[in-house]
């Protein structure tokens, strides 16, 4: 029952998040399809996008919701949001109001707890070392993905990726590292799985 509550808040926080971001836009003039445009084009934005779906499966399922893998990968790249926004983006932006609120929802509320639901709720023992590079592969295609908008509109999601502040080899560089720090934090990640499995 407790799982399946904090599975149903995660979704609800990471929807409330994503819909404050979107009335924020749209009451600054733009259009519905402007406004999910523009959303769609962060990491942040599709990553609890994908949070609200699993964790709705899993508030829906309930027990029966049984992917260890999908919801450890989850828990990663939410933990490199918290992360990335705390290292690199905290305090780039003075935000207010609806903004503000979004703002801690997804950068900093949800990442905690999606972190915190893999701990408690998610079955151990199932994670292997190769795991970490599997889930590596969606934010690789983010970065191609960001890179190639970027390029065509002249504007980019987050300064440290922006080729022309950074130049190709500066942007590049950042992204290395980023991603470097992503597998070992996710093998860390899978070193608790397999010690929480021996208890």
């Amino acid at each position: 029952m407790i799982c399946r509550l904090l599975a149903l808040i995660i979704c609800l926080s990471a929807c409330t998040g994503i819909g404050l971001e979107l009335s924020t836009l749209m009451n600054g003039g733009a259009s519905i399809f402007g406004s999910l445009w523009v959303l769609i084009g962060y990491f942040t934005i599709l990553t609890n996008g994908l949070v609200a779906v699993v964790f709705g499966a899993a508030a829906f399922l309930g027990e029966r919701f049984d992917h260890p893998r999908l919801v450890a990968g989850v828990a990663a790249v939410m933990a490199l949001v918290g992360v990335i926004f705390a290292l690199l983006l905290q305090g780039l932006r003075t935000l207010a109001g609806a903004t503000a609120e979004a703002n801690f929802l997804l950068h900093q509320l949800n990442p905690v707890l999606v972190v915190l639901f893999w701990l408690l709720f998610t079955r151990k023992g199932t994670l292997s070392w190769r795991d970490p590079l599997l889930w590596a592969l969606y934010p690789l295609v983010y970065l191609a993905y960001a890179l190639a908008r970027g390029a065509a509109e002249g504007k980019y999601a987050y300064p440290f990726i922006d080729v022309p502040a950074n130049g190709w080899v500066g942007a590049m560089s950042n992204a290395v590292v980023i991603a470097l720090g992503f597998v070992a934090a996710a093998e860390a990640l899978v070193l608790i799985d397999r010690m929480l499995a021996r208890r």
